[in-house]
């Protein structure tokens, strides 16, 4: 199905050419002054520099041939050279309709169909979610959903901080509390026990513990990078209490994200890239990419074009032990070798921006990946308090991500029950579900690579432009809905109308833009888009709720048409916050 502004384009187009100019200067777009028209071309103002001509007589040639208009209902010429347009309302309401009733809204498939890896979320095993992880899994989850919603195959990566300094910080805590596991007996030849030898709570204790108690003691810092390096060398015993650690977090980390509304298909880590590194790093050397500086070994990525210094891409360091680098391009050859994707996007803090840099110039220049797989780094800003620096507890610590969704919870479960609307059976599923579209909404209502504020009044409101308020208006509107078919109306039979008022029109015009927005959104890949658009459309429909009678109106075909309208707005709206996230209750 075709965008509204596409029709418009396409007659316009045809009109410049009639009247003897280029096509392309037919170019349509929303009105800036929503006040004197719907929608623009100021293609004349452009053409006359073409046809040394007055841009008001190209605009009055151009008008004539668009007296006959399909779509348009008044077209006028205004100067120095606007087209300004209003589109004709039965053309409007048969445009609503068919979104209505098409597939997808009348979304179509991209041209392309691409399979594209998704690495986000970046948990690191042995450590409990915290509010800087927020932000990675809320972004790379919505744009999981958009790129599906446009036909292609995405696959979600999760993958795991799960090989580093923590898990020999970790190893040497629990030899130093447990010293006589068989773990940690070298001579030990016989199987060791199914089950860990500690817990989820124990493991969030230990991690801190050690990383604050090797900060202060060398001898023990010493012991774990040693614990460290036996681990990624095969210590049989230390590879069992890897699992062990693994299989215990990620049962954590899985909870954890699915109270965000957050999956991944590939629970894969550091680990998982170990096995690919040495045939990588010979391939390096082999073929000359890789040079030792200063007893490194190194990948030369600078470009002539650089208006900044980029050091080298570090393979392994003069020691010999791997880095974040070599793990990430070791990641790549991984996944190319199982899955040839199109393209592999980063869901990623933007202050590792020049560290991907490196990445894919490497991995490009190596031939690591082909030279058409797209590698795209989506570099998100800091979620801060109300004080501008990052997001701490009210003791000044890094705050749990479940302690910040427990917060947000008792907040809407105090609203909810303040309103007395829902029965109290319900009211904690309801907390849960608006509690989660005040934080996803507030979260991605930002463009991704700004920082933003983080004010649970603002975004736990009913009001304004937050997630809770989207919600009332779904809700809102499924009651209308429902109390409609409750007295005998059938949804089947309804059709949008021709708007009779101008609030009605303004709320068809909103609808009739989802198409373009969710593209644009997809393109650009910018959840804020939709946020943006459903706040908008939210508000079209309270306006037109407020100055209309729906089901209170006596002329059943006027009735009939408002219903039809309705039904488009909330499989609108509730097919855009599936997109960014989250779903409406049935009451609130």
């Amino acid at each position: 199905m075709k965008k509204l502004v596409d029709f418009l384009e396409e007659e316009m187009k045809a009109a410049f050419e009639k009247a003897g100019y280029d096509g392309s200067f037919a170019k349509v777009t929303l009105s800036n002054r929503p006040d004197l028209c719907e929608y623009q071309c100021n293609g004349a103002m452009a053409a006359a520099k073409t046809y040394h001509k007055a841009p008001i007589m190209i605009a009055g040639d151009v008008l004539t041939h668009l007296q006959e208009s399909e779509a348009l209902e008044d077209v006028q010429a205004v100067n120095p050279g606007f087209i300004n347009m209003k589109v004709k309302k039965e053309f409007l309401s048969s445009y609503a309709e068919e979104m209505r009733k098409s597939g997808q809204l009348g979304v179509e498939h991209a041209a392309q169909k691409k399979r594209i890896i998704m690495d986000f979320g970046g948990a690191n095993v042995a450590k409990p979610l915290h509010v800087g992880h927020l932000r990675s899994a809320v972004i790379g989850e919505s744009l999981k959903r958009i790129l599906r919603f446009k036909g292609h195959e995405v696959i979600g990566d999760v993958h795991l901080g799960d090989w580093g300094y923590q898990m020999g910080l970790v190893i040497t805590e629990l030899q130093k509390r447990n010293p006589d596991l068989p773990y940690f007996d070298e001579q030990f030849t016989g199987e060791y026990p199914e089950e860990a030898p500690f817990t989820i709570n124990d493991l969030e204790e230990i991690y801190p513990y050690a990383s604050a108690y090797a900060k202060e003691h060398e001898e023990y810092k010493e012991e774990a990078l040693k614990a460290t390096f036996e681990l990624q060398n095969g210590r049989r015993g230390y590879r069992a209490l890897w699992k062990h650690i693994m299989n215990v977090s990620i049962a954590d980390l899985k909870k954890n994200y699915e109270n965000l509304n957050v999956t991944f298909d590939l629970w894969k880590g550091e680990a998982d890239a170990q096995p690919y590194i040495p045939d990588m790093v010979e391939m390096l050397k082999e073929k000359g990419f890789a040079h030792l500086d200063q007893g490194a070994l190194v990948v030369d990525v600078k470009e002539e074009t650089d208006t900044k210094e980029i050091p080298p891409c570090m393979i392994l360091k003069s020691d010999g032990a791997a880095l974040y680098d070599t793990t990430d391009l070791a990641t790549l050859v991984e996944r190319e070798e199982l899955y040839q994707p199109d393209e592999v996007i980063y869901v990623v803090d933007k202050r590792q921006e020049l560290h991907f840099v490196q990445v894919f110039r490497c991995a490009k220049k190596t031939g690591i990946v082909p030279e058409d797989t797209k590698l795209t780094f989506i570099g998100f800003g800091t979620m801060n308090g109300k004080d501008g620096k990052p997001f701490k507890t009210r003791a000044g610590g890094v705050m749990r991500l479940s302690d910040l969704i427990r917060e947000i919870n008792e907040e809407m479960s105090q609203k909810i029950a303040e309103n007395r609307t829902v029965a109290p059976e319900e009211a904690e599923k309801t907390a849960q579900m608006v509690g989660l579209a005040a934080l996803k909404y507030g979260d991605l209502s930002n463009q991704a690579s700004k920082d933003y504020v983080f004010d649970l009044d603002k975004f736990s409101s009913f009001e304004g432009n937050t997630g809770p308020y989207i919600l009332y208006t779904i809700v809102r509107i499924k009651s209308i809905l429902n109390k409609y078919a409750e007295n005998g109306g059938n949804l089947d039979t309804c059709s949008v109308k021709a708007p009779h008022s101008d609030s009605e029109r303004a709320l068809m015009l909103e609808a009739a833009k989802f198409t373009a927005v969710l593209d644009q959104a997809y393109e650009e890949l910018a959840p804020h888009k939709i946020c943006g658009y459903i706040y908008d459309l939210a508000n079209s429909f309270n306006r037109f709720y407020h100055d209309n009678r729906i089901l209170g109106e006596e002329d059943e075909e006027k009735k009939q048409g408002y219903i039809a309208l309705l039904d488009l707005v909330r499989t609108i709206l509730e097919t855009s916050i599936d997109l960014l996230g989250f779903e409406a209750p049935e009451r609130m």
